[in-house]
């Protein structure tokens, strides 16, 4: 039987072997929701900006400035639905959707993943025209706008620099704003260097170091977004050294049956057999399980089951 998020009190069944279950459940606001307000305002400045990027491209007639402003595009669109998958999931849980909606964001992070595999792929081609055919740029404007460009996604990476370290589709977001900073850096050295020298082949050189910046980043979140839908064990929880601590805990025999994952970023689930030695209360040691797993591992959605020793083997799922 599974709950909803956001309920703090133990619930109990006794199944027809005599075993007892108990799930604990602690509401978890997700850390996407605690930097929604961030994220908006990077998403306006980008977009303020990416109309800026157009008209200035229009009027220079400069084919870097219009590619930046289809880079930025993919990122309004990234950040956009970076701002939707944290909207839904907020929505509380239902019947059908017994822990809500928070793989909505996962599955936005899996999507900026690919969306930066796109652009490092489109950069990598017109680097390799660009070296074909280099064609002339007016350097001035084209300086100003890539200035300007740094200084905003400056900015951007400020406001979402925490949240990343805590969400997955936060770290999409801040990812694109990264790339879209070393874009804004390329674009300058490049419209400095035509500036000064004429040399063309300064603006395809650059692009291929951006591409190249991009592409490893990408494979990482990408990597984590997968992980999290398979339900893989989360990076920093210890699988072993988890049930090593759970033995150790008063009125625990055995552990077997082990699993961790998680929901979203930063929010872990735990399942367990518990065999209890013959004088402790089933009760006390549901409790004390779920209690250790929340401060010592994270962990905030522990369902246990609790067995008395009878002699069969435990066999543990690590």
């Amino acid at each position: 039987m599974q709950h909803p998020p956001g309920h703090s009190h133990p619930h109990e069944a006794h199944d027809g072997h005599g075993h007892h279950r108990g799930h604990h459940h602690h509401h978890s606001r997700s850390p996407g929701s605690r930097n929604k307000r961030r994220l908006a305002v990077v998403f306006g400045l980008t977009t303020i900006f990416m109309a800026v990027e157009v008209a200035a491209g229009i009027y220079t007639h400069s084919l870097a400035l219009l590619a930046d402003a289809a880079h930025m595009l993919t990122d309004a669109g990234g950040l956009a639905l970076a701002l939707f998958a944290i909207w839904f999931a907020e929505k509380p849980a239902t019947p059908e959707k017994t822990y809500g909606y928070y793989r909505a964001e996962i599955l936005a992070a899996l999507a900026n993943a690919v969306v930066l595999l796109g652009i490092s792929g489109l950069i990598l081609y017109e680097a390799y025209q660009r070296f074909r055919a280099p064609p002339p740029v007016e350097s001035k404007p084209m300086l100003l706008v890539a200035a300007l460009g740094l200084l905003i996604n400056a900015a951007g990476l400020a406001l979402l620099h925490g949240g990343s370290r805590q969400n997955l589709n936060l770290k999409g977001a801040y990812y694109e704003l990264l790339s879209d900073a070393a874009t804004s850096v390329g674009v300058l050295l490049a419209a400095a260097v035509m500036w000064t020298t004429g040399w063309y082949y300064a603006d395809p050189l650059i692009s291929v170091g951006i591409g190249l910046f991009i592409l490893p980043r990408t494979f990482h979140l990408l990597y984590e977004a997968v992980g999290i839908l398979l339900e893989g064990t989360p990076a920093d929880v210890n699988l072993p050294q988890l049930r090593a601590s759970l033995l150790q805990l008063p009125g625990v025999s055995a552990v077997h049956d082990l699993h961790v994952w998680a929901l979203t970023s930063g929010v872990y689930a735990m399942s367990l057999h518990a065999v209890i030695k013959s004088d402790t209360s089933h009760e006390a040691v549901i409790d004390t399980i779920c209690d250790h797993a929340r401060s010592a591992f994270n962990i905030t959605h522990t369902t246990v089951q609790v067995e008395r020793a009878c002699g069969r083997p435990a066999h543990a799922h690590v």
